[in-house]
């Protein structure tokens, strides 16, 4: 019979000392995205529809194309660190780790071109 102590028995199944950080990263960027979804609503909805020509010109105005890539950059963020809470809770091993890294990589990725064809079409 082993005999263990319940700090023992702790090991390895408790805090990875990023918890706090993690959770208050979500909660920065939930508030960011309360006020910027409305606005990326609205000044997109706007422009819906449009001739090509008109949606062109309509982002190359700053305060259109500044929400839109605020917006694409803070949701990917969010993204990506709600979904890196998902994982980790569901997927476990190996996979775990190579299921972060791809979903990372995916959500970054997705950010840069986003960010990279709203700033194009701006300039």
């Amino acid at each position: 019979m082993a005999f263990l102590t319940d700090r023992k028995r702790a090991v390895g199944m408790g805090s990875a000392k990023s918890g706090t950080a993690h959770h208050w990263h979500m909660i920065v960027t939930s508030v960011a995205l309360v006020g910027l979804i409305p606005l990326f609503v609205f000044t997109f909805g706007a422009i819906l529809g449009s001739p090509y020509a008109e949606v062109i010109a309509y982002y190359q105005r700053p305060f259109p194309a500044i929400v839109a890539v605020l917006t694409m950059g803070v949701g990917f963020l969010h993204f990506s660190k709600g979904v890196q809470t998902l994982i980790e809770d569901y997927v476990h091993g190996l996979a775990r780790k190579a299921a972060i890294i791809g979903m990372i990589c995916l959500s970054y990725t997705a950010a840069a071109v986003a960010i990279f064809a709203i700033v194009r079409i701006a300039l």
